[in-house]
């Protein structure tokens, strides 16, 4: 507990000087100002997230994160719960969609096993495992409220590692079967929301078993009553260790001036989680794309977060994430690049005299 609360401690606005300079800068260059819309308010984020006016970001990571879950029991899914630890190993082999992502992209990712149920170490994936899976949140809680804490703090920890590494933004991601399950709980008691509006078909629930699982959620907050102003119980009996882990890279992040690119529903959720524990921590998140579960919308929403892209996806893995990154790149090559009105030697648009 005390590196979650050290690390929240530490947690600072953006400099907003440095975002007042970058924004006289974007109304200098040549082009009406405003025009480039969320590139020109991406780069002004970034220049007060880092503190400086050029922002050039070399080294990227996205860290995806395995569980699994034991409300799988309820037969909610109709894959077997063996894909997680099967398929994970796909990540940095680049056999899988997010791993051909980031070699396309020019970025580095780290598969890790936070609770996948295996009882093997999983090639090529890094092995942080609190236990197998979570218990059945349908019948008690899914975790104690030390392992929550737990799977926060390895999300710190891990990071800081690679921020010492040199990197400079992270995208998050995660892989588990059911995890839509414990997220949409979450949403639904953070927000006071409908658990049947909050809650999709996820990977693996056939549209005729959706009523089951909305029923299976139900019964979970029922049985546990998790109390909406403690995020920690929250976590602890109604969510999912990967929920926890991406937490603490978002706060981790946050604590080092240092963006977070969001994925999809499961990520927005644990976006949610970091900033209900720090609210600071939303300055530091960029929202990438509205996956179609329908809790995203409402995730984003009470974030406050925009979302450029809409691909109809709901894979997770770190994959609409991934595909923010070359537009960041863009925004700031721009803001960089491009020249001042004065250095054209032409007249900006507020001296331009309007035709008769």
């Amino acid at each position: 507990m005390n590196v979650l609360k050290k690390t929240i401690s530490r947690i600072e606005a953006p400099d907003t000087s440095w975002m007042q300079r970058a924004k006289k800068k974007q109304d200098t260059l040549v082009k009406p100002p405003g025009s480039l819309g969320y590139l020109e308010e991406l780069s002004i984020r970034l220049a007060g997230i880092y503190r400086e006016e050029k922002v050039a970001l070399n080294k990227k990571m996205v860290l995806t994160f395995g569980a699994d879950h034991g409300v799988y029991e309820e037969g909610i899914s109709i894959q077997p719960q063996s894909i997680t630890a099967d398929h994970f190993a796909s990540y940095s082999t680049g056999k899988c969609s997010i791993g051909l992502m980031a070699k396309y992209l020019n970025l580095d990712i780290v598969a890790v096993d936070i609770g996948i149920k295996c009882n093997h170490e999983i090639p090529g994936v890094l092995n942080q495992k609190i236990r197998q899976g979570t218990s059945n949140m349908a019948k008690g809680p899914a975790m104690s409220r030390e392992d929550a804490v737990l799977s926060i703090e390895k999300g710190i920890l891990l990071v800081e590692e690679y921020i010492k590494k040199g990197y400079e933004i992270f995208g998050i991601g995660e892989m588990g079967i059911c995890n839509t399950t414990p997220s949409s709980a979450m949403l639904a008691v953070l927000e006071g929301l409908d658990v049947e509006k909050v809650t999709g078909l996820g990977a693996g629930t056939l549209p005729s078993n959706l009523s089951h699982k909305v029923d299976v959620i139900r019964r979970s907050i029922e049985v546990n009553r998790p109390d909406p102003k403690d995020p920690i119980d929250v976590l602890a009996k109604v969510g999912g260790f990967e929920i926890g882990a991406m937490t603490g890279v978002i706060l981790g992040c946050s604590a080092h001036r240092i963006p977070v690119v969001l994925d999809g529903f499961i990520s927005n959720v644990s976006a949610l989680l970091a900033s209900k524990l720090a609210p600071l921590s939303k300055d530091y998140m960029i929202g990438s794309h509205l996956s179609d579960e329908p809790g995203a919308r409402y995730a984003l929403e009470a974030l406050g977060l925009s979302y450029p892209l809409n691909m109809n996806m709901r894979l997770g893995e770190g994959s609409g994430g991934a595909m923010m990154f070359p537009i960041i790149d863009m925004a700031l090559y721009l803001y960089d690049r491009m020249p001042t009105f004065s250095e054209n030697e032409i007249p900006d648009f507020d001296q331009l005299t309007p035709p008769c």
